[in-house]
């Protein structure tokens, strides 16, 4: 039986700007870096209040990443998207859409890793 969600991996191509993305613009924390058994280069990370992880992948062997658009995303909860963009675009990544005000009372809008996954901020309607 499953007990919880630990993590979900994207690979990248460049390890280097993909760490970039995700500890220096998003804000995430980088918990450990090390390399698998096979020769992947992995860096792993977490947001704030969670305790699932994102492990990032560097594994030239399996060939270019091509993302497709609309495969997959990260969402994560934000406390003011106006200033979270503002910062993330003074950083080279603007939002890619939004932010759009849901039926729920949310606004949510999306940015780009750089190998082309979506991260969709969310902030949620005040109570």
């Amino acid at each position: 039986m499953l007990k919880r969600l630990l993590h979900t991996r994207y690979r990248v191509d460049d390890l280097d700007k993909a760490i970039h993305f995700y500890r220096d613009v998003l804000g995430l924390e980088m918990t450990r870096t090390h390399e698998s058994p096979r020769g992947s280069k992995l860096a792993f990370f977490k947001a704030p209040a969670s305790d699932e992880e994102i492990e990032i992948c560097y594994f030239p062997k399996s060939g270019p990443v091509h993302v497709q658009p609309d495969l997959t995303h990260l969402a994560f909860e934000v406390d003011d998207i106006a200033a979270f963009a503002e910062r993330t675009a003074a950083l080279g990544y603007p939002l890619s859409d939004g932010p759009t005000e849901t039926s729920s009372g949310s606004i949510i809008a999306f940015i780009d890793a750089p190998e082309g996954y979506e991260i969709e901020l969310i902030q949620k309607p005040k109570s």
